[in-house]
């Protein structure tokens, strides 16, 4: 499994393009989730608060007189389609659209790393990602906006790896204008200094919140009630499901002010992998042409946000790890190390849990993968960009260091899974 051999060749295998049955075979999976889902009676619950906060607007209410409504006044605006379809029409197309959402994804994902649309990684990948990874299922049952935000951020660094930053930009301020997930992306375009993507990922939400707001009563509802409640981590309610380590921690004897210490610590320290990982080049090996610095400076970010975010669930992490994931066609990526694996296993279906922690095994399995993840992609960041100083010889002088011409990257400090 250490073998970098056969790592290519198994890049190289999942490279070719899939036959009919394997095209089927995945159809039918991602169909049959979604269907499934269409006839639960549970399905859509998170969708909810935001079609009833739309629905609220069209009576003439103001959709902050409901707590758990958390979004900013544009997505009541993005929201009143919703509310004008009936139960059973949106029963039938919700799954249908967060599947979608999710598929936009990761072929964007595949698309920044040059995979073809037909191969077996692009075809297979996906279908095992819906039957293994359980938040995938769980992000299209509760039919939560969090689907978009996957969509757009492979999209977006698309577009960005592209030159085309100014389109990036319009793509994350959408996203945010729908959930202000991707509010932490803003670093990415403040470190590649692209002022214009910056410009339109902050004016379209606040553009379109400020018409929201003018066309609700009591839009200040939004700063006196909605803001505190997010702040104080929600309640019970969301408590089972919250996997931010500031949640969690007290869950098992830390007191809280050193469970938040430890959290924006882990935020702290991601953040500077980030910004190290953004500084640090990479050297076209293996056919790269920066995709893997674009995508582990922005998943580094997102990371480190979710540690410190307030809740903070499963779902999140579907942000993210189509990225990665489709990262792993190229050499020395996240996913060539066991331990990328190892963090993603307590997500796995069919893993067991411990039965001690069975009333709340929720929260600290996607707390494990979520702190693992930032773990290992922090520590990439952090110890991939030392270098090994070779002594240089001239003639008619003695052996020395020459760090400007004789400096070589460190080989990196994950081991190879394949």
């Amino acid at each position: 499994m250490r073998d970098p051999a056969f790592g290519h060749r198994l890049v190289a295998w999942l490279l070719r393009p899939a036959s009919g049955s394997w095209r089927a075979v995945a159809l039918a999976v991602v169909l049959g989730i979604a269907v499934s889902t269409s006839l639960r009676a549970n399905w859509g619950s998170d969708n909810a608060f935001v079609v009833k906060a739309a629905r609220t607007l069209l009576d003439g209410g103001s959709p902050y007189e409901d707590k758990r409504f958390l979004y900013l006044p544009s997505a009541v605006l993005m929201a009143v389609p919703e509310a004008l379809l009936p139960q059973t029409v949106l029963r039938w197309l919700l799954p249908v659209g967060m599947s979608g959402l999710l598929a936009a994804g990761w072929l964007a994902a595949l698309r920044l790393f040059s995979v073809p649309l037909r191969s077996r990684l692009a075809v297979g990948g996906f279908a095992v990602l819906a039957l293994a990874y359980k938040p995938y299922v769980n992000l299209v049952l509760i039919g939560n906006w969090t689907a978009i935000s996957a969509a757009a951020l492979p999209v977006a660094l698309l577009l960005a790896h592209r030159r085309a930053w100014g389109a990036a930009g319009l793509v994350v301020g959408l996203a945010i204008a729908c959930k202000p997930m991707l509010v932490p992306i803003g670093l990415l375009f403040l470190l590649a200094r692209q002022w214009r993507g910056l410009a339109a990922a902050v004016l379209v939400p606040l553009g379109a919140s400020l018409v929201g707001a003018l066309l609700m009563p009591s839009p200040s509802l939004f700063f006196t009630k909605t803001l505190p409640f997010l702040f104080q981590g929600q309640d019970a309610y969301a408590l089972p499901w919250d996997a931010s380590p500031i949640a969690v921690l007290p869950r098992l004897g830390v007191p809280e002010p050193v469970a938040v210490a430890v959290a924006f610590a882990g935020a702290g320290a991601g953040l500077w992998g980030a910004w190290r990982r953004w500084r640090r080049p990479d050297s076209g090996e293996g056919g790269d042409q920066g995709q893997l610095r674009l995508v582990e400076t922005a998943c580094m970010v997102m990371l480190a946000a979710f540690l410190v975010s307030r809740p903070s669930f499963d779902h999140y992490l579907l942000v993210v790890l189509p990225l990665l994931l489709a990262s792993g066609v190229r050499p020395g990526s996240m996913p060539r190390s066991p331990w990328f694996w190892l963090a993603l296993a307590p997500q796995v279906a069919l893993v067991p849990w411990p039965s001690e922690l069975a009333h709340k095994r929720r929260a600290f399995k996607d707390c494990a993968t979520l702190c693992g993840l930032a773990f290992v992609l922090a520590r990439r960041a952090l110890l991939s960009g030392r270098v090994i100083l070779e002594p240089v010889t001239t003639a008619g002088s003695p052996p020395r260091t020459e760090p400007e011409c004789a400096a070589t990257p460190a080989e990196s400090a994950s081991r190879t899974a394949f």
